[in-house]
């Protein structure tokens, strides 16, 4: 594999051109209007324009893509995370075309990209599913009479999809009819398909993936876990390796489970399943996102290991390059996602320009980012502007280290959510890790809580810098008193 196209833009296309530089391989990155000038572009050894800003006229236009492939005689696609990365079809055009897709087969991301498809799926693979109905439901009498036999609370969930959409929580009988036809217009509009499932609702959920890998040889591993219980609106914000709650026990038999589940598609690449564990450490499979995911670095950290150089390497016929006894986890990692969103403002976007970007920079801090001081963030994307990871010695050691880097993490021009990620650290709840999906709902209510911490922070640092100054007032008085002759 010579040459290398990334389908891809913004930090994930850096984070893939370092490791093709790595590893001696030419990239190709391809671009539109509102990218034109961005660092990604910059970096790669060749760049094509392929349409303009918006991603339907652009990333997402499949044939346009494939031609840049096919003109500059690439060897393998990488897709990245969202766009095409889990679109079935455009990796079977890929693989027609006699390149390399960077990523499991159609058919592992047909079985898994339904939920309905991946449950019946992993059924015989000694996989525990959350109790409901593993199919399609388009009857509310039916729907209603689920949820009866299941207990409320209940989710009905959309099919296809995920991000939170076509998802609705009802906790209430009475309640079931309109939701349900909530969920189903969701999912019709975001998906194009509004077939729902009904499921129990696991109560004081935490949201807990495994990184997987498999390779053409037939062999499977797991790469541990990472917790992303940190959310708002069903999407992480917050993500750190290992768990605070996983003992070696539960994360080997989870890290199995999550081996079986790629073993029920014959997964080949790398991917990641998604579990929900309960508060009574019971977990069941949730889904599985058949790519790389946006919080790798945290499993990097952890390991030592390059993940998209082990994509690389498996796409090009070897084995794995570690068997699971020689996997090794150290350490504590944690990652936050630094989005251009009002948090006070229910995490609204808040596109602008960075007018000033400063990193933090120490050897214990990582991030991928994808601009630069005095550009703007286009409305077309996703608004996140960067990844701040830190590595500690333990999950203290992270967190202290999290703190100190957003402290000296500078943006402006635009709000970001730098500031909620410095309230998560310091919330007793997450430091003492008894904490779930319902942090934002249960912590971050009230609008004017993050500013009231912040009030509080600043005084308490005034109230210090005044006692300082008093101390060294004190000391230069005595410095300078004179002793009165006798």
């Amino acid at each position: 594999m010579n040459k290398v196209l990334i389908a891809n833009r913004g930090e994930i296309a850096r984070r893939v051109i370092r490791t093709l530089k790595k590893m001696n391989i030419k990239s190709v990155a391809v671009y539109s209007d509102a990218d034109a000038n961005a660092p990604f572009v910059l970096e790669a050894d060749e760049a094509v324009h392929i349409g303009a800003s918006p991603s339907a006229e652009s990333y997402l236009v499949q044939d346009r893509i494939l031609k840049v492939a096919q003109d500059l005689g690439v060897d393998g696609i990488h897709p990245g995370y969202g766009f095409l990365s889990e679109n079935a079809d455009f990796s079977e055009k890929v693989r027609a075309a006699g390149i390399k897709f960077i990523g499991p087969s159609a058919k592992a991301m047909q079985t898994m990209g339904d939920k309905l498809s991946a449950k019946q799926a992993v059924k015989g693979f000694n996989v525990p599913l959350v109790p409901g109905v593993d199919r399609a439901v388009t009857d509310f009498n039916e729907a209603k009479q689920i949820a009866v036999q299941v207990g409320f609370p209940v989710l009905i969930k959309a099919s296809a999809g995920g991000g939170g959409k076509g998802m609705r929580l009802v906790e209430h009988e009475e309640d079931m009819q309109e939701q349900m036809q909530m969920a189903q217009s969701e999912a019709r509009s975001s998906f194009g398909d509004d077939a729902v499932f009904v499921e129990k609702f696991v109560t004081k959920p935490r949201h807990i993936e495994i990184q997987v890998f498999a390779d053409s040889h037939g062999n499977y591993v797991h790469l541990f876990e990472r917790e992303c219980s940190i959310q708002r609106r069903h999407q992480k914000v917050i993500e750190e390796a290992p768990s605070a709650v996983l003992t070696p026990a539960l994360r080997e038999e989870m890290g199995q489970a999550a081996i079986n589940v790629a073993k029920a598609c014959d997964y080949e690449g790398a991917g990641t399943v998604e579990f929900l564990l309960d508060a009574n450490h019971d977990f069941f499979f949730l889904e599985m996102n058949t790519r790389l995911q946006v919080e790798h670095p945290v499993t990097e950290e952890v390991t030592g290991l390059d993940l998209v150089e082990w994509q690389i390497r498996v796409a090009r016929g070897e084995q794995l390059p570690l068997k699971q006894e020689e996997i090794e986890l150290k350490g504590h990692a944690m990652e936050v996602r630094v989005y251009a969103e009002d948090a006070l403002n229910n995490f609204a976007p808040d596109i602008g320009t960075l007018q000033r970007y400063r990193k933090p920079n120490y050897d214990w801090c990582r991030v991928d980012d994808a601009f630069e001081e005095g550009m703007e963030i286009p409305i077309f994307y996703d608004p996140m502007i960067a990844k701040l990871v830190t590595y500690g010695e333990d999950r203290k050691d992270s967190i202290n280290k999290m703190i100190r880097a957003i402290d000296e993490y500078q943006i402006s021009g635009l709000r970001t959510t730098l500031d909620f990620g410095k309230y998560v650290m310091k919330h007793k709840a997450f430091v003492s890790g008894d904490f779930d999906t319902n942090f934002v709902k249960h912590y971050f209510t009230d609008a004017n809580i993050m500013h009231t911490a912040a009030v509080e922070e600043e005084k308490a640092l005034t109230a210090a810098v005044d006692t300082i100054w008093k101390d060294l007032i004190e000391k230069q008085n005595e410095n300078f008193a004179v002793t009165p002759k006798k």
